[in-house]
């Protein structure tokens, strides 16, 4: 497509960081279309960012994905969704340092990103668990690939109950960020304009994450990196700057529950990428096709988790350079992750 496989490797480079702005502005952009779209919508910013600022950021680490699934690459395609995973979880520890107020964890005290937590866990071990029995498959595709999707909805369909019936409230302090509508958005009801706008700046993001994919498929063949460590530490990362700019900006915002529930949110959407990646991939199930490094991915993701669902009902105020120990914490396991893939 478009000639790229003649390109010279510097060519190559530079699509990816003309890409990378592209996504990195792009991502800037929706973030305030968002908070505004919580408010019009009704909502509320937790359950808004889980779901669609979560999947919109998400679009070009699904295409990117989905893509490198189609052109053979399981590797890539696996590493580059999980991976992601473990990125935007890290990303909350730059969240925190730009959330002065105390720690981030303890200022988001909600019932429905808790919710989409435990989602996250569930979606991770479903294709884990899949990978470590015997393979299956049926018209290419492993029997859980569509248990992924039927799980993704039910727990999001719960997330929604829990919003609107919460069955616990958490103890507020005077640092709980409460999630308040903005009067005027709310009272004007939904601008088409403004979800227009939001709709174009998805596409955007889709389209560079096919770009992204077909780039880092050139590089891999012409470096000869392994695929797995290509999608943990260049495709992952970048396709998920949406989620790093967008969280910074909804904390200095002071909306701290979108920026938590568009991490969390995003995480579980991501997780469909595994679903879209296996039906893309057409020489049996994909997650008996990827080496033993790219299945690691998964229990470190599931790792991650469950620090972030620990902090989240922990809710520490404040610790080192007003950081939570699971901010400490998760700074740490993603970079002896990350070491990891190099052995």
């Amino acid at each position: 497509m478009f000639g790229i496989e003649e390109w010279p490797l510097s060519w190559l480079i530079a699509g990816v960081i003309i890409l990378t702005l592209v996504i990195g502005s792009v991502g800037t952009r929706i973030t305030r279309m968002a908070d505004r779209l919580a408010d019009q919508t009704g909502l509320g910013e937790a359950l808004f960012g889980g779901i669609f600022l979560g999947a919109t950021t998400s679009l070009s680490g699904l295409v990117t994905s989905t893509t490198a699934a189609m052109n053979g690459l399981p590797d890539l395609a696996v590493s580059n969704a999980i991976g992601g995973i473990a990125a935007q979880t890290v990303f909350l520890v730059a969240a925190d340092f730009a959330y002065k107020r105390a720690n981030l964890e303890h200022a988001v005290a909600s019932p429905t990103i808790l919710v989409q937590s435990t989602l996250l866990l569930f979606l991770l071990a479903l294709p884990l668990t899949a990978a470590l029995l015997p393979e299956v498959s049926l018209f290419e595709i492993h029997p859980v690939t569509p248990l992924i999707l039927f799980v993704y909805l039910w727990g999001t369909g719960m997330a929604n109950s829990v919003r609107e019936n919460p069955p616990w409230v958490p103890r507020e302090t005077r640092e709980t960020d409460r999630d308040e509508p903005d009067k005027a958005d709310s009272r004007a009801g939904l601008s088409f304009r403004l979800a227009g706008s939001f709709a174009l700046m998805a596409v955007l993001l889709g389209t560079s994450g096919w770009g992204m994919a077909m780039l880092a498929g050139e590089i891999a063949d012409d470096t000869g990196l392994d695929q797995a460590i290509l999608g943990v530490m260049l495709t992952s990362v970048i396709t998920s700057l949406p989620e790093l700019i967008t969280t910074v900006a909804a904390v200095r915002q002071g909306a701290a529950t979108l920026a938590v529930g568009g991490i969390v949110g995003g995480n579980t959407f991501d997780a469909l990428f595994l679903v879209a990646s296996d039906i893309g991939y057409r020489d049996g199930s994909i997650v008996h096709a990827v080496d033993q490094s790219t299945l690691f991915l998964f229990a470190w993701s599931i790792l991650m988790t469950i620090v972030l669902l620990l902090g989240l009902i922990k809710r520490q105020e404040s610790g080192p350079a007003g950081l939570g120990w699971e901010t400490v914490a998760l700074g740490v396991i993603y970079v002896s992750g990350v070491i990891v893939q190099f052995y």
